[in-house]
């Protein structure tokens, strides 16, 4: 009995589903019509002896598609871009007698009506939009072709056969894995979903091998280069098996926004055994913590190896792993950066910070997260199930926050239609508006069960939102393709417009406002170095003729990026007496070893300062975070910078804490110039310096970049970096 009538169909489809690009059936390399008369050898027709693809990295094929990074010694095109292969055969071609065409394949059930089974005519001339073949060149036994995909074309690795038509039947060649096309979005074909008329925005967006992620906070922001490697050897199969896992039906593979969903939803482990698992409770046993990784080839290749999801993630590396799955399919993307991003749990634009009546935070009452800063990616494509006007960049997020549809994915979500309100437009275009545009909203608890709201304000979420430059590593600021500038008409407009296609109306707060206050309060948090004491300077201003006195509170915590607090490390109520149109300061010490103890991830404090006038029982409230400055690794290197030449790499570290660092793993890397490696060091004690030396032997030209990490049980999130110009081997 076949495996195919095994298959229980339960009558709705005659096709078992073709939903991966692993999976293979042979093609019959003979198919008779009707009896082959005695002494008719077919092999007496026009056979095919050999065919030649062009494959070679300095071939043109490769070349004209942009393709020629890839570590990769099989055929890659782009969908919608003419190529060239060539048939021997075993005598000369005659056009008026012999008839052939070339197939490709993919999946394990081809159908000609699903694409996934493509008979390609030999035509006289190409015609833009369809597939065909074009002979450009007929020379003694060969043929050469011109070959056009459809740009509409699935994406994936193709089987490719050639059929000769005979009297009686079709003779095709036989599987031949060295024939294997992969067929790519194309960010350089007009009629391309994915198309990009820039083409620095494509340097950058589609063929850049390293990026930058930005993360700290708004007004200590820090920067981390990241190796995307979408051109490693193994990383294109890899992103074919993500989408083969996630059991995609290979006939939408063809769509970018299919493909950026599913990817949304696989690159993070949650619900479908996808590629990340993330932590965010600062305990790593038996994986990576996540500030070690220095890009996503490690990670991809691990999970595809191990056919497991690999340990840990966070929001910036399931970004980076995100980008690199979309650039090595062809899909333009980038990674931006949202600065005190709103993670609202209850979709209502607001996230309500509860207090008590003293002032000070109810835990149990706050259940919305402001988050430092949260990483998630874009990328471009037309949107042709949206209104005109909603294509270009789509905010796609791979993170695990909130389900989608029944799945933890999120996006694509017009990054036009955010910026306008046009919330209803699918997909979760509601909790991106939300991440970028949400209300703080401060209030009280009463004893009684009443609420007030003490505080609105409107400017904190979504402060600033930025991606890393075209063709440098600056910042580039994007908030304004996000949102209009608070207080302009646009940007109430903008809300209205949410709020009216069912982004959840917020708590009236007309009326329950209280009159502004006649003090001001603010603080400012000095620039702190990780194991030194820091100064907290707190101001209040009296802008009446009134005399007043202020209890105040601070709590200083140790918070996680996302805004969840770990641990109280400092709390201090203290009295002011403000004299009439006066301002005092009152200054805090933060020791070193009240906050080292207990120091998380990405050494991030939070200090929430409230305080009560007593006189009118008015509340003021503020908060900020603080990111410790780190140390960093140094990188040196000695030896000619040149391909195919051995260069030797040190890395370097010295301790500046008072205690000794146990369990230190550093991560090397470096897109062409040495595959990921690490290293362990059993400890480093106070003020040592530990060097690791390995030797490299670059294989890719021109500048290239050399990332490394540092983590250890009491100290992550320690980087280096090393830009450095790789020669072309000199011709002999």
């Amino acid at each position: 009995m076949s495996e195919t009538s095994r298959i229980a169909f339960g009558g709705r489809r005659a096709v078992p589903p073709n939903n991966s690009n692993a999976a293979e059936d042979d093609l019959p390399t003979l198919e008779p019509q009707g009896v082959v008369p005695r002494g008719v050898n077919l092999q007496e027709f026009l056979n095919v002896t050999s065919v030649h693809l062009f494959k070679e990295r300095w071939d043109t094929n490769k070349v004209d598609h942009h393709t020629d990074k890839y570590e990769n010694n099989k055929l890659i095109v782009r969908r919608g871009q003419s190529f060239y292969i060539q048939i021997d055969f075993n005598r000369p071609y005659d056009p008026r007698r012999d008839l052939f065409r070339v197939e490709y394949v993919i999946g394990r059930y081809p159908q000609e009506n699903k694409g996934t089974y493509i008979p390609v005519p030999i035509v006289s001339e190409l015609q833009s939009g369809k597939w065909g073949a074009k002979i450009v060149m007929r020379e003694d036994r060969s043929v050469r072709l011109s070959v056009q995909s459809s740009p509409e074309c699935i994406v994936g690795k193709f089987r490719m056969y050639v059929a000769v038509w005979t009297p009686y039947g079709v003779i095709r060649t036989s599987r031949n894995p060295e024939t294997d096309t992969y067929i790519l979005f194309n960010p350089w074909c007009e009629d391309d979903a994915v198309y990009l008329d820039n083409e620095k925005e494509r340097e950058e967006y589609v063929l850049n091998d390293i990026g930058v992620i930005f993360y700290g906070e708004v007004n200590d922001i820090k920067t981390r280069s990241w190796s995307y490697g979408q051109f490693e050897d193994g990383i294109l199969d890899t992103c074919l098996y993500v989408m083969d896992r996630a059991q995609m039906d290979l006939s939408g593979r063809g769509n970018p926004i299919k493909v950026s969903r599913v990817g949304s939803a696989m690159v993070n482990a949650k619900d479908d055994e996808g590629v990340l698992v993330g932590s965010w409770d600062n305990i790593y046993a038996y994986g990576v913590p996540p500030s070690a990784w220095t890009g996503s080839v490690d990670i991809l290749l691990e999970y595809q190896s191990s056919e497991n999801p690999v340990r840990y993630g966070q929001c910036w590396v399931f970004a980076g792993v995100f980008n690199t799955f979309l650039r090595c399919l062809g899909i333009p993307a980038r990674i931006v950066t949202n600065y005190f991003s709103a993670h609202d749990n209850d979709a209502n634009l607001q996230m309500d910070i509860f207090l008590e009546e003293d002032g000070n935070v109810n835990s149990k009452l706050t259940k919305d997260s402001v988050w430092n800063y949260h990483c998630w990616n874009e990328a471009w494509m037309t949107r042709p199930d949206l209104p005109v006007g909603f294509g270009g960049w789509q905010a796609v997020d791979s993170t695990p926050q909130e389900n989608s549809d029944g799945m933890y994915r999120c996006g694509p979500a017009s990054v036009q239609a955010i910026k306008h309100g046009h919330v209803c437009f699918q997909f979760d275009a509601p909790f991106v508006f939300a991440e970028v545009n949400s209300d703080l909203i401060y209030i009280t608890a009463k004893k009684d069960g009443t609420h007030v709201v003490e505080n609105v304000d409107a400017t904190h979420i979504g402060k600033l939102i930025v991606t890393k430059q075209i063709g440098g590593d600056g910042m580039m600021d994007i908030t304004d393709t996000y949102k209009f500038q608070e207080g302009q008409e646009e940007e109430r407009l903008a809300l209205e417009t949410a709020l009216m296609y069912g982004a959840k109306k917020p708590l009236n707060t007309e009326g329950v406002m209280k009159s502004r206050s006649k003090v001001d309060m603010d603080f400012e948090v000095e620039n702190a170095v990780l194991g030194k004491d820091l100064r907290l300077t707190i101001t209040f201003r009296n802008n009446s003729h009134n005399h007043y006195t202020i209890t105040a509170y601070l709590s200083a915590n140790i918070t996680f990026y996302t805004g969840v607090s770990k641990a109280e490390f400092k709390k201090e109520t203290f009295d002011v007496m403000l004299e009439p149109l006066s301002f005092k300061k009152e200054a805090v010490l933060i020791q070193a070893g009240e906050y080292m103890g207990q120091l998380l991830e990405q050494a991030s404090l939070h200090f929430f300062v409230t305080a009560r006038i007593n006189e009118t029982r008015d509340v003021l409230a503020k908060q900020k975070s603080t990111v410790l400055t780190i140390p960093k690794l140094i990188i040196k290197v000695r030896g000619a910078q040149v391909v195919g030449s051995d260069m030797i790499v040190t890395v370097e570290f010295t301790n500046p804490l008072k205690e000794t660092l146990r369990n230190v793993w550093i991560h090397l890397d470096g897109p062409g110039i040495t595959r990921p490696m690490r290293k362990m060091f059993r400890e480093i004690r106070p003020n040592s310096t530990v060097q690791w030396e390995e030797v490299c032997r670059p294989w890719v030209s021109g500048p290239r970049k050399l990332i490394a990490s540092m983590s250890s049980d009491s100290l992550r999130h320690v980087y280096g970096e090393l830009d450095v110009q790789i020669q072309r081997r000199p011709s002999m």
